[in-house]
């Protein structure tokens, strides 16, 4: 018999999130990583592996704020689709997650050590939006998205000619946040003004920033 599910059973489910986003080798993908076994690289110089390790690590913490992102949306969310919603597409971001941590590795190198405070701040700028309302918390999801998107063409264009395994992750990422986006907008989401996607880009900057090298 379906019984909805305890106060307890939640507060598992959320344990069972931050661990899974911020432990390493912990997120399992339910799709199998664009960069298959046929997709070869040419060989990187020490810089350019630096190079295309820090925009994956990037990317990487970018996934571990949606997941906390999307997390405290569904914890506060007021409308059982929109939370049901937010737990399909965080199951996608997931992928991104072990995706990008795979190709760090093999690049050899890690995911940033600030990921546990980017976390926390996404939990709780997910958690007020979906508070504020459920048309906020989807406009936020597609501005975050689109946003996303944006800095995915820029590291298409910045990864290292040789770096094909990348590229093949971060372009059915960006295929995946396009369709975030869409999905979000469709469902009522709100759409921001300049000066709060501007807002937005500047908080993105500062993680890019400090995530590259740490």
């Amino acid at each position: 018999m379906n019984r909805n599910p305890s106060r307890s059973d939640n507060l598992i489910h959320q344990f069972d999130t931050v661990l899974r986003t911020l432990v390493p080798h912990a997120a399992q993908a339910s799709r199998p990583s664009p960069a298959t076994p046929e997709v070869q690289d040419d060989t990187m110089g020490e810089e350019e592996r630096r190079h295309a390790a820090g925009l994956m690590r990037i990317n990487h913490t970018g996934e571990v704020c949606a997941q906390a992102l999307y997390q405290g949306q569904g914890l506060t969310a007021k409308l059982s689709d929109v939370r049901s919603q937010m737990k399909e597409a965080a199951r996608e971001e997931i992928d991104h997650l072990a995706w990008c941590e795979a190709r760090l590795e093999e690049l050899h190198d890690r995911p940033s050590l600030l990921n546990p405070l980017f976390y926390a701040a996404s939990f709780g700028i997910g958690a007020v939006a979906g508070a504020v309302g459920d048309r906020v918390s989807l406009g936020f999801v597609a501005a975050t998205e689109h946003q996303v998107g944006r800095h995915l063409e820029d590291h298409l264009i910045q990864l290292p000619s040789a770096d094909q395994r990348s590229r093949a992750v971060l372009r059915q990422m960006a295929i995946d946040e396009a369709h975030h986006a869409q999905l979000a907008l469709e469902a009522g989401g709100a759409r921001f003004p300049a000066p709060v996607k501007f807002g937005m880009s500047l908080m993105a900057k500062a993680m890019t920033t400090s995530v590259y090298r740490v």
